[in-house]
């Protein structure tokens, strides 16, 4: 097994352990941005890997990474906002009714 083919199983084996945390860690806020945060940790190194091979433009990398810092911190500051508003992050506290 190559050592390309086996950093392309460790990249996919983040992303699918990001997506089960997503999935089945939902009650809380902060589980699923830790989840999202994991997902793009993985497809940043698949990428950078996969480009780094054909020898491509890094400049796509640097979007995303540049994107995936922006979801970071717009994730951060609602989960400060929702827990100063409602006290904790769990999601069946939130209801569409009370402001």
């Amino acid at each position: 097994m190559s050592s390309l083919s086996l950093s392309g199983f460790v990249f996919f084996m983040m992303v699918m352990s990001g997506l089960s945390v997503y999935i089945f860690k939902y009650k809380h806020l902060l589980n699923v941005l830790l989840g999202l945060e994991f997902i793009m940790l993985g497809v940043f190194g698949g990428l950078s890997v996969s480009l780094s091979v054909v020898s491509l433009e890094v400049y796509f990398v640097m979007f995303f990474l540049v994107m995936a810092a922006c979801e970071g911190a717009l994730g951060l500051s609602l989960l400060v906002s929702i827990v100063r508003s409602h006290g904790n992050d769990y999601f069946s506290s939130l209801s569409v009714l009370s402001c």
